[in-house]
């Protein structure tokens, strides 16, 4: 672990003031859009934006860095972060903060990309599971802490902005100072929507779902918190409460993961998700019920990802893992995009509690289909024959998709080896 740090502390540092920004921004938004009159149908035209811009990105950044290289992209795009999050308190219109959003959503991917392509760059195949490791702590840990932040300064003013402002472009100085250049980079061409539903329809369902319940924790979060009555450090300790359980409960379902018929896993936290959320929308007015609603619901849904991901590379070549990470990159991206419009819609149309009615109605959903999918295709067995599962983040791009896969891929292999020894 120290090995790991003493190459990739300053990747490390500068993401971690990174996340802080991207964290906050997203809260800070929901708060002062209340403030500022905005519709809760307007609030979900911006935060939908955000991920508009990040799967145009997705696109778009591996192009950048292969033609001017990862540090000018790096540069350009943080600086970019760095100015939106200053004109966001100054241009209090549902346009221009939709217009900050697709930017600072472009950007933000675009930084993951090259962040994790440094990553990898700077591991080894003997601390690559680590590094990895921590790049997913650093950025759970800024989020959580982004969270605290807001309680501390005054919502309706400016210096809640200029913090991730300040933060972002902090976070220039050790990484370009400390990172060495990389590699050539490199991206696959991702594969056919078609034959990537093909081969695991169940992922891709999963994909679709997920992606709209990520936008609702993501941003759409705080408008509810907001439009409840909650105070800001009752919304910031909600927020706080996905992402902690999130991080809490990756490792323990990778475990079990690794250990029984995945679809049966993706099922019984699919339907503690749905539960738990309707636990709010059934029992509204409970502040200690919205905590645990939020926190089974981020500890449920988080590692779907990466175990829908898992599921689907048991049924493809090691070749093609990380072209279908990008597929599924894009569906998730689609879901995210429609779901806080959706979700809008909801709570303009029934209440703000319709929150939890669309969170739990998409992870129940995919339950009910997982049931469905387990009469149509039988569960491959033993299950030692499966992939390992990877933790991976709902915001990590291809290129943290690849390096996680190659991590576990080399475990897998190198215990085969030992069981022949």
């Amino acid at each position: 672990m120290f090995q790991v740090l003493s190459s990739s502390w300053a990747l490390l540092l500068g993401l971690f003031m990174l996340m802080i920004g991207n964290g906050l921004q997203g809260t800070l938004l929901g708060l002062r859009g209340e403030l500022e009159g905005f519709t809760t149908f307007q609030m979900s035209l911006v935060m939908s934006a955000y991920f508009v811009g990040f799967l145009f990105a997705s696109r778009i950044a591996p192009t950048l860095i292969r033609r001017v290289g990862h540090i000018r992209v790096f540069a350009a795009l943080g600086s970019t972060i760095s100015a939106v999050l200053i004109l966001y308190p100054t241009l209090t219109e549902p346009w221009a903060w939709m217009i900050g959003r697709v930017l600072i959503g472009f950007c933000f991917c675009g930084v993951y990309i090259t962040s994790e392509s440094w990553l990898n760059d700077a591991a080894s195949n003997e601390n690559r599971g680590k590094a990895l490791s921590l790049y997913m702590i650093t950025q759970m840990g800024a989020i959580i802490l982004a969270q605290y932040l807001v309680v501390l300064g005054d919502v309706s003013g400016y210096v809640l902005f200029i913090i991730p402002s300040v933060l972002v472009s902090l976070s220039f100085a050790p990484i370009l100072l400390s990172v060495r250049p990389v590699p050539a980079f490199e991206t696959t061409k991702p594969l056919t929507l078609r034959r990537l539903i093909k081969t695991s329809p169940l992922a891709c369902m999963g994909m679709l779902l997920l992606g709209g319940v990520f936008a609702a924790q993501f941003g759409m979060s705080a408008v509810y918190g907001t439009r409840v009555g909650l105070t800001v450090s009752e919304i910031s300790i909600m927020v706080s409460s996905i992402y902690v359980m999130a991080l809490f409960l990756q490792y323990p379902v990778g475990w079990l993961s690794d250990r029984m018929d995945r679809r049966l896993l993706i099922i019984i936290l699919s339907l503690l998700g749905g539960a738990g959320a309707l636990l709010s929308f059934l029992f509204p007015g409970h502040y200690w019920l919205i905590i645990v609603s939020a926190a089974v619901v981020g500890g449920a849904s988080n590692p779907l990802y990466a175990l829908l991901i898992a599921y689907a590379n048991d049924y493809l070549d090691r070749s093609d893992m990380a072209a279908a990470s990008a597929g599924f990159l894009f569906i998730n991206g689609v879901g995210a995009i429609a779901g806080p419009l959706i979700l809008g819609w909801v709570m303009t149309s029934v209440s703000a509690e319709a929150y939890w009615l669309y969170v739990g109605s998409q992870l129940l959903a995919l339950g009910v289909y997982g049931l469905w999918r387990m009469t149509r295709r039988k569960s491959l067995t033993p299950v030692s024959d499966t992939v390992s599962y990877a933790p991976i983040l709902p915001s990590a791009t291809p290129v943290a998709v690849e390096l996680a896969q190659e991590v576990y891929f080399d475990a897998d292999l190198d215990d085969s080896q030992g069981a022949k020894e």
